[in-house]
């Protein structure tokens, strides 16, 4: 059984994440090696060999976003019912609108919670990535 290495995986996650650029990742289903792949030329810090096979399934596969692994506002809305209790309905509704992120950071940020809620969010991350990591046949590494 390949082995990822879980926080480069987690990396290729927040990569393929990045809304803003073309940028996606795959892990070798034979070697458990990650390659990251740029829309933008010079993107990357690192120029590297992407095989030209890299879309056949049988052989890569793609790295999930946040949203793949359901990693978004449902995160947020299950911390604030863990943690904010008492203003979870105040939580969901600054999610109605654009910005919803921002109001949560700052409501964090006066409540104190901020660190708790980049604790939280980067267990459920690597939580998430080991269950894909099973759910494809890869074992993790540290």
């Amino acid at each position: 059984m390949p082995k990822v290495c879980l926080n480069d995986l987690q990396g290729a996650m927040e990569w393929a994440s990045d809304d803003m650029s073309e940028s996606e990742a795959y892990v070798c289903r034979q070697t458990g090696k990650i390659y990251w792949v740029s829309g933008e030329p010079g993107l990357l810090d690192f120029e590297e060999e992407i095989p030209g096979d890299i879309d056949d399934i049988e052989k890569y596969v793609p790295v999930p976003d946040k949203r793949d692994l359901d990693l978004g506002t449902r995160l947020v809305f299950d911390f604030a019912e863990r943690r904010l209790d008492d203003q979870y309905e105040a939580v969901r509704s600054m999610f109605r609108r654009r910005g919803g992120y921002g109001r949560f950071r700052e409501m964090l940020e006066q409540q104190g919670c901020l660190d708790a809620w980049y604790a939280f969010s980067e267990e459920r991350t690597l939580c998430a990535l080991e269950e894909w990591c099973k759910s494809e046949g890869f074992a993790v590494k540290p």
